[in-house]
């Protein structure tokens, strides 16, 4: 695996304003669209900068995160990742699978090699999109994370947080991920989206202004619901 990206995947009927939020919040300017039904296209830091976030717009079904892993033989990680657990949905050229806590995700060839730098605004604060938590039922929370570990071969670290883990980011990846215990013991993993922020009361106003509902305030975050009605977090970590 030499890169990691997540797709912001939104029914039709939401779909376009949720492009234009995205975009907005992040800073980055929209790809051509692509696909049978020009249903993709990816957030596009800028010449310097290789992109870890796109958009699908779903014939079916509710707004999700899932994952593409990038990787030089989509269909040999495929044959791996069913050994570790996960269950093959397609194979399209990448492929598409499903984790043992029935998490979506890609395997896909897409080169790409260099983390886009924090989007710096007006008011001169920071924030950069750059992490992917799964949110994990208890009852599947061994299995799940155990599948990340070992798929994306990243060591698992602890946080100051009970119900978080890590898997700690190699240098030169674009995301992070967090890994979160859920209370519930029933029902699929997902995932959502954290943005690191310089100034998260800053971001709070300026996401709510761009279409964002408020949703709750914790100690070191804040829920956010984008206008599909997916939910981010905004975080006290150092964009940097």
């Amino acid at each position: 695996m030499f890169w990691l990206s997540a797709f912001i995947d939104v029914p039709a009927d939401r779909f376009e304003e949720t492009v234009s939020f995205w975009s907005a919040v992040t800073g980055w300017s929209t790809s051509p669209r692509r696909g049978a039904d020009d249903e993709f296209l990816t957030l596009d830091p800028g010449d310097d900068a290789d992109d870890h976030l796109r958009m699908q717009r779903l014939a079916t079904g509710e707004a999700r995160i899932h994952l593409d892993v990038h990787v030089d033989d989509p269909r040999a990680e495929a044959d791996r990742a069913v050994v570790l657990g996960a269950t093959e949905v397609v194979d399209q050229g990448y492929v598409v699978l499903e984790s043992p806590g029935g998490l979506t995700f890609c395997l896909v060839t897409h080169p790409a090699s260099r983390p886009a730098p924090p989007a710096r605004w007006p008011d001169l604060s920071r924030s950069l999109v750059d992490q992917v938590c799964l949110d994990v039922p208890a009852s599947s929370y061994d299995a799940e994370t155990g599948f990340w570990q070992e798929l994306l071969g990243w060591q698992r670290t602890g946080s100051s947080f009970r119900e978080f883990e890590r898997l700690a980011r190699p240098d030169g990846q674009a995301l992070r991920i967090l890994l979160q215990r859920l209370d519930d013991e029933a029902g699929a993993a997902r995932a959502h989206l954290d943005v690191a922020c310089s100034s998260r009361d800053r971001e709070v106003v300026r996401h709510a202004s761009l279409g964002a509902r408020l949703v709750a305030e914790h100690e070191a975050w804040t829920v956010m619901a984008d206008p599909a009605g997916l939910s981010y977090c905004l975080t006290d970590r150092s964009p940097q």
